[in-house]
């Protein structure tokens, strides 16, 4: 046990390279902010420029690098250009992702399919890329963003897309954690309830979805972003050096209903 206990430092993560994806806006650029406010170089990935200019101009050191991760060459690209500039990737934040709301009889193959590139796919490729980079080096840590609705269904809303594919980064995580547990790398799940984001904002002007989640949540509300922070730089950091294939619910208690 060390001489010296300081409980906060575990949670420093200066002189990390972390790279984030879907972060030009809701969740992501959250998270972004708060890695960075911790000390780390914080590459902030997204497809829209002027979204990605408007976090650097506000957080002064992001480095900002476009993105479409439903192409494999771009995913392929993005990591070969941070590796190139920074010499390395510690932290992996799989945050990228979509989803339909729509009833199975009325969804397309096709829709299915984008879903589960961006959702599942990406999320896979970027960890293998990043992942045998962080093997080589003997460290490295993989936060996959999932969801609440991995580990129960939606309905009424529906969105089998969605719930297939966060159900599928619960246990890819479980997977990769397995697989590089003896080699540095850890893999954990970060499943966040009903937030703010862009997927929501319809239920965020609704009133009667505001009732649905009023009546069916323990704590009858929608989580405020900020209370995402102490889950993901746990995950992210040192604090949990000794947890891996692990999923972290942050959900007022829905799926404990």
């Amino acid at each position: 046990m060390p001489e010296n206990l300081e409980p906060m430092s575990v949670f420093d993560m200066s002189g990390r390279v972390v790279l984030v994806t879907g972060a030009s806006s809701g969740l992501g650029a959250r998270f972004a902010r708060v890695l960075h406010a911790v000390g780390a170089t914080v590459i902030a990935v997204a497809r829209r420029q002027s979204r990605l200019d408007a976090l650097a101009d506000d957080v002064s050191g992001i480095i900002t690098m476009v993105c479409d991760v439903s192409d494999t060459s771009q995913r392929e690209a993005l990591v070969q250009d941070v590796i190139r500039r920074c010499g390395r990737v510690d932290v992996l934040v799989n945050n990228a992702g979509l989803g339909h709301t729509v009833a199975v009889e009325d969804e397309t193959v096709e829709q299915f399919r984008e879903v589960l590139e961006v959702n599942v796919t990406a999320v896979w490729h970027l960890s293998k890329l990043c992942g045998e980079h962080m093997v080589s080096q003997g460290h490295g840590s993989i936060v996959n963003i999932a969801s609440v609705l991995g580990l129960v269904g939606s309905a009424p809303i529906k969105q089998a897309n969605y719930v297939a594919s966060k159900a599928a980064v619960v246990n890819l995580s479980r997977e990769l954690a397995l697989q590089w547990a003896r080699k540095g790398v850890r893999v954990n799940a970060l499943c966040p309830g009903w937030f703010p984001s862009e997927m929501t904002e319809p239920m965020q002007d609704d009133a009667g979805s505001r009732r649905f989640l009023e009546r069916n949540s323990p704590m009858p509300r929608m989580g405020e972003v900020h209370e995402l922070d102490g889950a993901l730089l746990f995950l992210a950091s040192d604090a949990s050096s000794y947890m891996t294939g692990q999923t972290l619910v942050v959900d007022g208690g829905w799926t404990a209903r």
